[in-house]
């Protein structure tokens, strides 16, 4: 037996690779779940959604979107079967529109990710030193409890999946309570009694719908993840499917009905202006003041966890793309290492937790002295980096719709018209029409005035990438074909 040196070159998926069959529906859920981070959507997304667009529908919002996702589901879980790599997104398109579009697919996905992970620590740190420094009577720096956080996430990215899919479980399950009891107070307090205005179409679709849409398309960011872990699945063929399927129903069901208990908790005719006036305090102002104290303090410390749970969920879908780039060689093969012991992908961990923390130390840095005061990392590093990472991933979801056409072109036996090109016909307009929204009211979504440099500038972060990828892919298909022929390919048992 060869004696194993400091940094090895990653060996063959068939005898060092990710934990084989370790990840059940029900840890596939969560870890979807964990991602779109329910309490944070509540707390945080929707009362910013009802003060930013003036939109008294958002919780139908939810309901339009959720369908469009199902719709867009449909193909993606039917290519699931056919195709099992941790790149998914890459995988996916490389093998639907073409290897260098799988390139330039799988760089978008990487900044997506890293982006809307990465920028979460902004909230993160602002949330957990803002409850501490109220209960202690002291000022504590945002980035002190973000790298903390840094930390969990960080060694937890480097042991096996199932610790996390744990600690997940947990979190994800009280988020849950939390938001559950929010709901049930409001609907006792209802002081304009049971409205179904925030449900009705008409409050929709009105002339802030096209933002209001941008806005809620992020709660669901995560809900795709599924497939990252598809090697890592006990049943991929089904599971992946089943699990995807679950969690947009869970996800679209569960936030339109808090979204609309959170306008029977103010009043349909004032949610727009308390959401104005409280923002992302509008829940925990609530409870504190119909539940109690330690009620609201309870909950905001949920929010925290949330926030952790999501971090460690993007964390993760990180980790596994630079793995999966890395054992077919597209970036370098150290990239694919894996824990002989742990079985999780350590180089795509350490790289993710490296740049993370690299952003972490520029943006506190450029934060000192700051006109934003303490939520400067709320209003830039959250706000810039997530938003960047969903323009990446809706523009993504577009694209594997239009994958999932090409690849059923080819592997299309045993799949009705519906499943290989009406649905994802239907999801790429869908999805189509929302990313053209977000482009539109990107600068709403930043929170910038007037024509900002950001509006166009975090985009480019998205799509520079991805037409880089695209020129890398055709490099290696002149100058190294081995290499090229490969890609999309890694997971074992792909069509």
């Amino acid at each position: 037996m060869t004696q194993q040196r400091a940094l090895p070159t990653p060996p063959s998926t068939e005898t060092q690779g990710l934990s084989r069959r370790t990840l059940g529906v029900p840890a596939l859920v969560f870890m979807i779940i964990a991602a779109s981070a329910p309490l944070t959507v509540i707390a945080g997304g929707t009362p910013s959604n009802f003060a930013v667009t003036g939109v008294v529908g958002i919780p139908a919002s939810f309901l339009v979107l959720g369908i469009c996702l199902a719709v867009f589901a449909v193909g993606y879980s039917a290519m699931s079967a056919h195709i099992r790599n941790a790149g998914a997104f890459y995988a996916y398109i490389a093998q639907g529109l073409g290897r260098a579009a799988g390139v330039g697919a799988a760089w978008v996905a990487l900044v997506a990710y890293n982006a809307m992970q990465i920028g979460i620590y902004g909230l993160f740190g602002f949330a957990s030193a803002s409850f501490i420094g109220s209960k202690i009577g002291a000022e504590v720096p945002w980035w002190l409890t973000a790298a903390v956080g840094f930390l969990i996430v960080g060694w937890l990215g480097i042991n096996k999946v199932d610790l996390s899919v744990k600690v997940i479980a947990v979190l994800v399950g009280l988020e849950f309570l939390a938001v559950i009891v929010f709901d049930v107070v409001a609907l006792a307090v209802q002081p304009e009694g049971v409205s179904a205005a925030g449900l009705a179409p008409s409050n929709l679709f009105t002339a802030g719908v096209g933002a209001a849409l941008a806005f809620s398309i992020a709660g669901f960011m995560g809900f795709e993840s599924a497939a990252i872990y598809s090697e890592e699945a006990k049943d991929p063929k089904r599971s992946i499917g089943r699990a995807t399927f679950i969690a947009i129903a869970v996800i679209s069901l569960f936030y339109a009905f808090s979204a609309w208990a959170t306008t029977i908790a103010t009043g349909p005719s004032q949610v727009v202006a308390q959401s104005q006036e409280f923002g992302p305090d509008l829940l925990f102002v609530f409870l504190s003041a119909h539940a109690g104290t330690v009620a609201a303090d309870i909950t905001q410390v949920l929010f925290i966890t949330s926030l952790l749970a999501a971090l460690i969920a993007f964390h993760n879908a990180v980790a596994r793309y630079v793995f999966s780039l890395g054992r077919e060689g597209v970036l370098p093969k150290r990239l694919g290492y894996v824990s002989p012991q742990s079985h999780a992908p350590v180089a795509g961990s350490l790289v993710q937790s490296a740049l993370a923390l690299v952003m972490l130390f520029i943006f506190a840095i450029a934060g000192i002295g700051s006109e934003l005061g303490p939520l400067y990392p709320v209003l830039t590093f959250f706000t810039w980096l997530t938003n960047t990472g969903a323009f990446g991933l809706v523009l993504l979801l577009v694209l594997i719709s239009l994958a999932v056409i090409g690849y059923f072109r080819r592997h299309g036996d045993g799949h009705s018209v519906w499943t290989r090109i009406v649905a994802p016909a239907l999801a790429a307009a869908l999805l189509g029409a929302v990313f053209i929204m977000i482009v539109v009211n990107f600068d709403v979504l930043i929170g910038t005035e007037g024509t900002s440099p950001l509006s166009w500038i975090l985009p480019a972060v998205a799509l520079v990438p991805g037409v880089l990828g695209v020129l890398w892919g055709l490099y290696l298909k002149s100058a190294r074909p081995q290499v090229y022929s490969g890609i999309g390919s890694g997971g074992s048992g792909n069509d």
